[in-house]
C-alpha cells in the first residue's frame, strides 16, 4: 500500500506542470503553423505570466471566504479536470485562426494556453497545502512527479523529432547562395497526437488524486483535519512538536520568524532561477556548442530533477548553512550559464569537447542542486504547518514570476542574446 500511495503521489505531483511544459517543448513543432510565428513563445511567457491572477485569486479566497470553502480538495478536482479539458481541446482547435483587425491570431490556441497556465500556477498553492495530510515521507514522491512533468513531455518530444535539424546544402533546397541551411524532417507523430498525450497525462494524475483522496486511512486523516481546521502538527500527528533546532531531521520543527524569512527568500530564489531566469537562455548557453548539446542539456537536466528528489529520500538534511550554501554553488552554475549565453554564438571553448561537457555538466548540476534545495525548503515548511505551504506555493510562483520578467525585455524586447547561425558558424576556429 505504501508503495502504492508513493505512486498515486508522483503522478498528482506530475500533473502540476506537465501542461505547460508539453506546450514550451512542442513549440518548434507548432510555430511554423500559427500565424504568431516566433513571436509565439513571447505570448506564452505574457500568457503565463496573466495566469498568476489564479493563485491571487485562491489565496484572496482563502483569506476571506475559507469558511465556506472548506479546503483545497475541490479545487484540485477542478483543476485537473480543467487541465484535461484545455489538452482536449488543443488536441482539435490548436491550429485554428480568427481574423481580429486586419490580422489573423490563434484565438483558440493562446485562450486555451492560458487555461493550462491557470491550473499549472494554481497547482503551487493548492497541490503543496494537499500534502499536509499525508505523512511526511511522500512529499518526496511529489516532487519527484513535479520533476517528470518536464521529463516526460521532453522525451515524448525528443522521440517525436522536435526541433531536430539537419544541416544541407542549400541549392537542395532551391537557394543558390551555396551555404549550408537548416532543414527540418517531417515529425513521427502530429501535434495533435502530443495534445492527446498531455490529455491522458492530466486523467491519469486526476485520476490518481480521485483514488488518493479515497484511500480509507488517508480520509480518516482527512476527517481528523477537518476537525482541528488549524492543520497544526499536533492534530496531524496526535503528538506535541518536539521544538527540535534547526537542522533536525524529525518532525515538528519549528523556526523563529528571521530564519523562516531566510526559508522563502531561499525558495524565491531557487525558483526565479529555475523557472523564470534560465529557462529562456537554453538555447543560446547551448546551440553554440551543437545539438547535441542542447539535446543533452535538455535530457540529461530534466533526468536531474527527480533524480534529486529520489536521492532526497535517502540524505534529508534541513540545515540551512547547507540549503544557502547549495544555493550559492547553484548560483554560481547558473552566472557561468548566463556568461555563455551572453557570450553567444562564440562562447569560449567553442571547438572543443570540454565546452561540450561544461555547459552540459553545469545545466545539470544547476537543475539537481536547486531541485534538492526545494524539496528541502518542502519539507522544513511541512513541518511548519498547512498555512506554511500555501505560502510557499505563493512564493514559488512570485520567484518565478520575478525571473521570467526581468529576462523577458532583455531576450524579447532588446535582442540581447543572439543565437547564431546553427549551420554557418561565423566564429573563428
Amino acid at each position: 500500500m505504501g508503495l502504492f500511495v508513493h505512486l498515486l503521489v508522483c503522478l498528482l505531483g506530475t500533473g502540476a506542470w506537465v501542461a505547460i511544459n508539453g506546450v514550451w517543448v512542442e513549440l518548434p513543432l507548432m510555430v511554423p503553423h500559427v500565424p504568431e510565428g516566433w513571436l509565439l513563445p513571447t505570448y506564452l511567457t505574457i500568457i503565463i505570466q496573466l495566469a498568476n491572477l489564479g493563485p491571487l485569486a485562491f489565496l484572496l479566497a482563502r483569506r476571506f471566504f475559507w469558511a465556506c470553502w472548506g479546503d483545497e480538495v475541490g479545487v484540485i478536482y477542478g483543476l485537473l479536470a480543467l487541465g484535461f479539458l484545455a489538452c482536449l481541446l488543443l488536441a482539435v482547435f490548436w491550429q485554428k485562426t480568427w481574423p481580429l483587425g486586419a490580422s489573423q491570431y490563434s484565438l483558440a490556441l493562446l485562450v486555451l494556453i492560458f487555461f493550462l497556465a491557470l491550473v499549472d500556477c494554481t497547482s503551487s498553492v493548492t497541490f503543496l497545502p494537499y500534502m499536509r495530510q499525508l505523512p511526511p515521507r511522500h512529499l518526496t514522491s511529489y516532487f519527484v512527479g513535479e520533476g517528470l512533468s518536464g521529463l516526460l513531455p521532453g522525451l515524448v518530444a525528443l522521440g517525436q523529432g522536435a526541433g531536430t535539424a539537419h544541416c544541407v546544402n542549400a541549392s537542395l533546397v532551391g537557394n543558390s547562395t551555396g551555404k549550408l541551411v537548416p532543414e527540418y524532417p517531417e515529425a513521427r507523430f502530429s501535434v495533435r497526437t502530443f495534445f492527446l498525450f498531455l490529455s491522458a497525462m492530466m486523467a491519469l494524475s486526476l485520476a490518481a488524486f480521485l483514488v488518493l483522496n479515497h484511500l480509507p486511512g488517508l480520509a480518516k486523516r482527512y476527517r481528523d483535519r477537518q476537525e482541528s481546521p488549524d492543520g497544526s502538527a499536533t492534530a496531524m500527528t496526535g503528538h506535541q512538536p518536539t521544538g527540535r533546532a534547526i537542522g533536525s531531521s524529525d518532525c515538528g520543527t519549528f523556526y523563529p520568524r528571521a530564519q523562516k524569512a531566510c526559508v522563502f527568500g531561499l525558495m524565491a530564489w531557487a525558483n526565479a532561477l529555475t523557472n523564470g531566469l534560465l529557462p529562456p537562455l537554453q538555447s543560446y548557453s547551448c546551440l553554440p556548442y551543437g545539438r547535441p548539446a542542447y539535446h543533452l542539456s535538455v535530457t540529461l537536466g530534466s533526468l536531474a530533477n527527480p533524480l534529486a528528489c529520489f536521492l532526497g529520500m535517502f540524505l534529508v538534511n534541513r540545515s540551512l548553512s547547507l540549503l544557502a550554501l547549495l544555493s550559492l554553488a547553484g548560483t554560481l552554475l547558473a552566472g557561468y550559464i548566463i556568461g555563455m549565453a551572453t557570450l553567444s554564438p562564440c562562447p569560449p571553448l567553442l571547438h572543443s569537447p570540454l565546452g561540450i561537457l561544461l555547459i552540459v555538466l553545469c545545466w545539470v548540476l544547476f537543475t539537481g542542486l536547486f531541485s534538492y534545495v526545494k524539496l528541502m525548503i518542502g519539507k522544513i515548511l511541512r513541518d511548519e504547518g498547512h498555512s506554511a505551504l500555501v505560502w510557499c506555493g505563493a512564493v514559488v510562483q512570485l520567484g518565478s514570476m520575478v525571473g521570467a520578467l526581468a529576462i523577458f525585455p532583455l531576450v524579447s524586447i532588446y535582442g540581447f542574446f543572439h543565437a547564431g547561425d546553427p549551420c554557418n558558424s561565423s566564429c573563428p576556429s
